[in-house]
């Protein structure tokens, strides 16, 4: 079985659940071909991304002579075909947030990803995201005898559904996997119940690295770590304001947050303002054992999010014997047991996050390593990135030989 994987960009260190469930699926005999649109500029360090990299194939990086030939070939050899992903492309871009510059530009990428695929003897395309890859692979099947798929993973989706045009992308799609429950029901909100049966829920999963034995079952230090974007949606002015709350009662507490993004500058000075800059520290993106030192380090991750599909983080942490503190927001309620693998907090109000942390901080050793214990039973148990895998190989399956 041959398929192809299409991200936006790829590898990126965020991004390190796509290049696992990759991995479990090559483990399984399925060949995948890696595309993506660009590449990431995100600076990996981690060594498994640059292995990565150098398997991938990029649309933009194939140059102006390649892009142009293949938009002429299409629209010269297979002009009814061409015609028909042109209509859609201006359809999709009439309620678009991008209109139809970008969407032309979707087109003339999927003119590519069409040869390419049509040369390797490729029919199956699968994106991950529901946003330009999904449009990308949709246009491919308009131009080929292909069948695509998609993943989607939370709010790209959930937050511009209309927008990006989710409702039609699920309509056409061979099926479509969502992270969790939560992401399942937000697209079944947007397309007519005949297709709710082609949405399977297929969790992003841990791989065996996770299943070793944690050096330190708990840790009673008094850190918080906090790992993901520094962007919007991930409310990290919220935990600087709970770090500051705690400060004001003089408890003693430090965070490390783990990662970057636009928001780096404002969180810094926020963090500076509310004075509490000498017990924070922003490390960067960092690779993917150094993360799990991180956390390792901590005595719990915490997450302040407004908004959320399932963050991976939150299995990576649980995985790791670590309570999880975490926002009442998407899918994560379905791992996060309040009281039991961690702490389940409103979105949006600091002072509970305090309290949240505060209780973490009282609680005894004994209390830390037995919810550990409970969290890594559970994330391991749901999170097995080789059962997500099997599942994929049976949906990919029916359309691949």
């Amino acid at each position: 079985m041959r398929i192809a994987y299409l991200v936006s960009e790829y590898p990126k260190v965020s991004h390190s659940f796509i290049r696992r469930e990759i991995a479990a699926l090559e483990a399984l005999g399925v060949e995948i071909d890696r595309y993506a649109l660009r590449e990431s500029m995100d600076g990996s360090p981690d060594p498994a991304d640059h292995r990565e990299r150098t398997k991938t194939r990029y649309v933009l990086g194939a140059g102006g002579a390649t892009i142009l030939g293949s938009l002429v070939a299409e629209l010269v050899s297979r002009p009814l075909r061409f015609l028909r992903a042109l209509a859609m492309a201006l359809r999709l871009s009439r309620s678009a947030e991008r209109g139809l510059f970008h969407h032309a530009a979707y087109l003339i990428e999927a003119c590519v990803l069409a040869r390419w695929m049509a040369r390797s003897n490729t029919t199956h395309l699968h994106a991950h995201f529901g946003s330009n890859p999904a449009t990308v692979a949709l246009l491919v099947s308009q131009l080929r005898d292909t069948t695509f798929s998609f993943t989607a993973h939370g709010t790209v989706e959930t937050d511009a559904a209309r927008f990006i045009g989710i409702p039609e992308k699920v309509a056409r799609a061979a099926f479509v996997f969502a992270v969790s429950g939560f992401g399942k029901s937000q697209l079944c909100r947007w397309v007519h119940p005949d297709h709710w049966r082609k949405i399977v829920v297929v969790p992003c999963g841990l791989d065996d690295t996770f299943r070793r034995a944690p050096e330190r079952l708990s840790n009673a230090n008094r850190r918080f770590v906090c790992v993901g974007r520094l962007s919007p949606e991930k409310g990290q002015f919220v935990l600087v304001e709970a770090l500051a709350e705690l400060h004001r009662n003089s408890i003693e507490v430090e965070l490390v947050l783990v990662g970057d993004g636009e928001l780096r500058a404002d969180i810094e000075a926020y963090a500076a303002q509310l004075g509490v800059a000498h017990l924070m520290q922003i490390t960067g993106w960092l690779s993917g054992e150094s993360v799990r030192e991180q956390i390792s380090d901590a005595r719990a991750l915490v997450l302040s999010s407004f908004a959320e599909g399932l963050p991976v983080v939150i299995m990576e942490a649980m995985a790791s014997a670590r309570p999880v503190l975490a926002t009442r927001v998407g899918g994560v309620p379905e791992l996060v047991r309040d009281g039991v693998d961690g702490w389940l907090v409103g979105p949006g109000c600091a002072t509970e996050l305090a309290n949240a942390m505060r209780e973490c901080l009282a609680a005894s050793a004994d209390t830390l390593e037995r919810m550990g214990a409970a969290a890594r039973t559970r994330a391991l148990e749901r999170h097995d990135v080789a059962r997500s895998a099997e599942i994929a190989k049976g949906m990919f399956g029916t359309l691949v030989n």
